[in-house]
C-alpha cells in the first residue's frame, strides 16, 4: 500500500515540475520515461487519455502566439513537402516490412505512424484495419521509442550542423513522429523553427484524412474517420492574434499555456513507456521502425542543406 502510494507522489511531482515550467520539454519526457521505466504506472489508461486531449488542447493554445501570415505560408510550402514525403515514406516503409517479414497489418501501421503522425495516424488507421490489441501495441511502442529519441537527439544534430531556424523547423516537421515531440525539439530550437515546425507538422497530420479514407476503399470496411479538427481551432487563434492586437495580453498567455501543456503532454507521454513494452515490440517491427525513420530522417536532411527543401 505504501509503494502504491509512493508511486502515485513520485507520477504527481513529476506532472507538476512539467505542468509549471520547472522542467524544458526534454527534460520533462526523460523523467517521465525514467518513471514509466521504473514504476509501474497507477494510471495508465487515465493519463493516455490526458496525453491526447493536453496534446490537442496545446496546439490550439500554441495557434494564439502564432501570426497567420506566416502560419499560411509555411502550411502551403509544407504542403508538396508532406505530400511528396508521405508518398515515399509509406512506399519505403511497405517494402521494408516485406523484406523484415513484418505482420502485413503491423507494418502498415508503423509506416503509416513514421509517415504522418506517430501515434495519431496509428489510432484513426487501427480501426479500419481492425488491427489487434497485439498489431496496435506493438506499432506503437516502436513509433514511440523513437519518437522519444528524437525530441533529444534533433535539437543536437541541429547544433552540430549549424542548421537555421527555418531549416531545423522543416526538418523536424518533416521527420519526427508526433506533433508533441516536434513542438518540444522546435521550441528547444527557438521562436522561428516552432512557428515553422508546428505549422508543417499539423499540414503533414491532415494527411490522416485521405490515408484513412484510402485504407477503408482498399480494405472495404466502413471505419470511422477520425477528423482532426483541432488544427482548425489552431488556424483560428492564430488569425485572432494576428488581427485582433487588442487582445494580445490574453492571447500571450495563452500562447504560455501551450507550452507549459505541452511539456505536461511529453512528461505524460514519457510515464507511458515500460518494460513490457519494449519487451513486446519485437526486433523485425522496430528494425522496420528504425530504418525507415533513419531513411526519411537523413533524405529530408539531406535535402535541405541542399536548398532543395527550403521555406
Amino acid at each position: 500500500m505504501l509503494g502504491k502510494l509512493n508511486t502515485k507522489t513520485v507520477f504527481f511531482v513529476g506532472l507538476i515540475c512539467a505542468a509549471s515550467g520547472f522542467l524544458s520539454p526534454p527534460i520533462a519526457l526523460v523523467v517521465g520515461l525514467a518513471f514509466g521505466l521504473a514504476f509501474t504506472h497507477p494510471y495508465q489508461a487515465d493519463s493516455g487519455e490526458l496525453a491526447r486531449f493536453l496534446l490537442k488542447a496545446s496546439v490550439v493554445a500554441l495557434g494564439f502566439g502564432m501570426n497567420l501570415h506566416e502560419v499560411a505560408r509555411a502550411g502551403r510550402s509544407g504542403f508538396v513537402y508532406t505530400a511528396v514525403g508521405i508518398t515515399f515514406a509509406m512506399t519505403l516503409g511497405v517494402l521494408l516490412g516485406r523484406i523484415f517479414k513484418v505482420d502485413k497489418t503491423a507494418s502498415f501501421l508503423i509506416t503509416a505512424g513514421t509517415a504522418i503522425c506517430g501515434g495519431s495516424a496509428i489510432a484513426a488507421v487501427a480501426p479500419i484495419l481492425e488491427a489487434s490489441d497485439e498489431e496496435i501495441a506493438v506499432s506503437m511502442g516502436t513509433v514511440f521509442i523513437l519518437n522519444s529519441i528524437a525530441l533529444l537527439v534533433f535539437p543536437t544534430i541541429g547544433w552540430a550542423l549549424h542548421l537555421s531556424q527555418q531549416q531545423f523547423g522543416i526538418w523536424s516537421a518533416l521527420a519526427i513522429h508526433d506533433t508533441s515531440s516536434v513542438v518540444g525539439a522546435t521550441a528547444r530550437y527557438g521562436a522561428l523553427a516552432l512557428m515553422i515546425g508546428t505549422t508543417v507538422k499539423l499540414t503533414r497530420a491532415l494527411w490522416i484524412v485521405p490515408l484513412s479514407i484510402g485504407t477503408a476503399a482498399a480494405k472495404k470496411t466502413k471505419g470511422q474517420i477520425q477528423w482532426p479538427w483541432f488544427i482548425l481551432f489552431f488556424g483560428i487563434a492564430a488569425v485572432v492574434n494576428t488581427y485582433l492586437p487588442s487582445l494580445t495580453r490574453y492571447t500571450t498567455s495563452l500562447s504560455t499555456l501551450g507550452r507549459l501543456g505541452l511539456t505536461a503532454t511529453l512528461y505524460l507521454i514519457g510515464t507511458g513507456l515500460s518494460r513490457a513494452t519494449i519487451r513486446n515490440v519485437g526486433f523485425r517491427p522496430f528494425l522496420q521502425g528504425v530504418v525507415l525513420w533513419l531513411v526519411v530522417g537523413a533524405a529530408s536532411l539531406a535535402l535541405i542543406l541542399k536548398g532543395v527543401i527550403s521555406f
